[in-house]
This record gives C-alpha cells, sequence and structure tokens, in this order.
C-alpha cells in the first residue's frame, strides 16, 4: 500500500507510523526514503518478518523508531484470546455461535 511513490509523494516533513501488518509498508523502500531523507522519519511495530532479524536495513537508521510487534503476548492479551476461543467453542456446542466469529461463514448453513 506504501511504496517508492506514496513516499516520494510525502512530504519531506512526513513521518511514516506502521502499526497495522508488516507488508503494508515496502520495507525496502521506505529505508530508501529514510536514508536520503524523502521523509522526516517512521515508527514502525510490525516487520514483514517476525522478529526482525537483527540484521534488517532499518535498524541502521537514527530517523526510525520501532517496536517488537509483542502487544499480542502479554498476559492480559493471552488470556483474553483463551477465554474468547473456550467461549466460542462452547456456545457452537449450545447452538449460540456468533456468526460474525465464523471465518467460512458456508459451513453455518
Amino acid at each position: 500500500m506504501v511504496g517508492t511513490a506514496e513516499l516520494a509523494a510525502m512530504k519531506r516533513t512526513a513521518f511514516v507510523v506502521n502499526t497495522a501488518r508488516g507488508g503494508i509498508v515496502d520495507e525496502t523502500a521506505l529505508y530508501l526514503a529514510l536514508k536520503e531523507k524523502t521523509i522526516a522519519g517512521a515508527g514502525v511495530d510490525p516487520f514483514v518478518v517476525e522478529p526482525a532479524p537483527p540484521d534488517t536495513p532499518l535498524f541502521e537508521l537514527d530517523n526510525i523508531i520501532v517496536s517488537p510487534h509483542s502487544a499480542g503476548v502479554t498476559e492480559e492479551a493471552m488470556y483474553r484470546m483463551s477465554y474468547w476461543a473456550a467461549k466460542n467453542v462452547v456456545d457452537c456446542f449450545d447452538g449460540k455461535l456468533n456468526p460474525e466469529n465464523v471465518v467460512n461463514q458456508e459451513v453455518l448453513s
């Protein structure tokens, strides 16, 4: 979604922040834009490869902030994921399954 053309169209004072998914921002294009100062900086949580390898070129730059993309592994997040997964199984057997929680809707008919 954000590659060389999109980064080039941004102001030099722009900051790119990706907290969604790795690959939404082309990492090579972002590296070049940051290195050449086409944009001011970036904040990146997810990378295409998780965890990002230590030799990731973006790590060499001083105009980027990165985080380890680990919010989903907190104690609270693990509890909630486990709770809702178990609840969905029980709801299925009780005939109360919420169709919005089913990815492959065709199995419901």
